[in-house]
């Protein structure tokens, strides 16, 4: 976990402050001039449908216009509870968790107050639908600066999504012993939303795949003679102890024009298929004229899907990849598996994206099988920087897809930022995907309820100070899904690096 010392004096005032704000319950004012709007709240919890074991939704209103909010939260069968310091508001953990056992397939009204000049606002009311399905209990995710360049200190986190704890999976200063080159941890996978069997990635110093096999750990190099570099986008196999990988030469080039910023490209990528329990690794795929990557395994295992791009026009072939990156663009496709030969079949085409000047990339199946998740943009196959990307839901049929059998996914997108890294959470009812909506230069992890191919609105993370995500400088990246958390600490971790 994160540790900061402080002065006694701070930590007492800081945990009177917090224990006032939780514990506060104003009483509303007696008078207030009708707004006649919505109030603006961050993050923006109006009318989001959330699980009934989600932590609660504090919120804020703008502490340069505000000097004060009030929030009144009223449950279907009448009870109610106020709270407001200053102009957030934090809502008692307990109270919340009473709070939604009562609304559970209904709804919170909610009602906020803000003053503004000294003179009280009354604003719409508006509501928070509870759903009846829960949401995965933890969540784990990089955090990472976006400077693509510093390498002092990156992080795995996990987090419990029905309470605001936050614990270390692992970090890279722990291992870091070459400081002149740096230390990279990322691409963290799981099999089956469990954790006796996992994966993360250490680059540069200390380079290796670190494995936990049946809650085993070791580090190993999946780098082969016949592969032109180590696994790196990976997807479990769900029932076998096999891990599809993409491996890759990947470049980034950074914009000084281009509002994109930052471009990530692939010189070279194929695919394999590494057998955990025998440490053996099998080419699924090389074609060394195309780019082949982010697989994916449908919930049955039967089938491995991927991203693979399509040949550039014959004037642009051979030409050097900075000049054109911009014409690079993925197909998604398909190969069904024998998982008793580890035989994989022919390749089928399952949507044709570059046929309507579009790219596809990360796909996700749902847990039942019947939808298809993945990210959309114009080119390429690294999303998370371009504004035009999109989260794409299509029905699973015959294939190829139509774009046709999209589902409307107005409510979970947003407009001219990035949306990327889309996923499940087990039960399929919950969409999450990493936006950069708020402010463009941070990824921030949002959900959206699924229900029957209906989804309803994004809700940001919840965290116990509303302000923590407009302070925090870091990325959310890689967001996954957990049913459980990561028990083998640091520590643990570290020790494989010692071997």
């Amino acid at each position: 976990m994160r540790r900061y010392i402080f002065p006694y004096t701070v930590v007492l005032a800081v945990a009177i402050l917090l224990l006032s704000s939780c514990a506060s319950h104003p009483d509303v004012p007696s008078s207030a001039k009708e707004a006649k709007s919505l109030p603006a709240i961050f993050p923006d919890y109006c009318d989001v449908t959330v699980p009934y074991n989600i932590a609660p939704l504090n919120f804020m209103l703008p502490a340069d216009e505000y000097e004060a909010c009030v929030a009144r939260l009223t449950t279907p069968d009448g009870q109610q509870q106020t709270y407001g310091s200053g102009v957030k508001v934090q809502i008692s953990e307990e109270e919340w968790r009473s709070m939604l056992d009562a609304s559970k397939g209904r709804s919170l009204k909610v009602e906020v107050w803000g003053q503004k000049s000294g003179e009280w606002l009354s604003f719409t009311p508006f509501e928070i639908h509870i759903a009846k399905e829960p949401i995965d209990e933890y969540l784990s995710y990089r955090l990472i600066e976006p400077s693509y360049v510093a390498w002092t200190f990156m992080e795995i986190a996990q987090r419990n999504l029905t309470t605001f704890e936050e614990t270390q999976i692992f970090n890279n200063e722990i291992t870091m012993n070459d400081k002149t080159i740096g230390q990279c941890i990322n691409c963290h996978s799981y099999q089956n939303y469990k954790t006796d069997n996992m994966l993360f990635h250490v680059r540069l110093s200390n380079a290796g795949t670190v494995i936990v096999n049946d809650g085993k750990v070791s580090r190993v190099n999946l780098k082969r003679d016949y592969t032109i570099s180590g696994g790196v986008y990976p997807s479990w196999h769900p029932t076998a102890k096999l891990v599809a990988f993409s491996t890759n030469k990947t470049r980034q080039a950074f914009h000084t024009e281009n509002p994109n910023k930052i471009e990530v490209y692939d010189l070279a990528s194929d695919m394999i298929l590494y057998d955990v329990e025998t440490d053996s690794v099998t080419v699924v795929s090389a074609d060394s004229t195309l780019l082949e990557v982010y697989p994916t395994w449908s919930p049955d295992g039967k089938y491995l899907y991927y991203c693979k791009s399509v040949p550039l026009p014959e004037e642009m072939q051979g030409q050097d990849i900075r000049t054109t990156y911009a014409k690079i663009q993925y197909n998604l496709y398909r190969r069904s598996f024998d998982l008793a030969t580890h035989g994989f079949g022919d390749e089928e085409l399952v949507y044709d994206a570059a046929s309507s000047d579009k790219s596809v990339t990360l796909p996700r199946i749902s847990p039942d099988g019947r939808y298809l998740l993945f990210a959309l943009g114009q080119y390429g196959c690294f999303h998370s920087r371009h504004h035009d990307a999109d989260i794409v839901c299509m029905r699973l049929g015959e294939v190829p897809l139509d774009s046709a059998s999209a589902l409307d996914l107005t409510l979970l997108n947003s407009k001219n930022y990035s949306d990327s890294y889309p996923s499940w959470s087990s039960n399929g009812h919950w969409i999450m995907c990493a936006s950069r909506r708020d402010d463009d230069n941070y990824s921030r992890v949002y959900f959206a309820y699924f229900n029957n191919g209906k989804v309803a609105k994004a809700f940001l993370l919840p965290q116990e100070d509303p302000e923590l995500h407009l302070t925090l400088l870091k990325s959310y990246n890689r967001p996954e899904f957990m049913v459980e958390p990561v028990r083998i600490s640091v520590e643990e971790f570290s020790r494989v690096f010692d071997k």
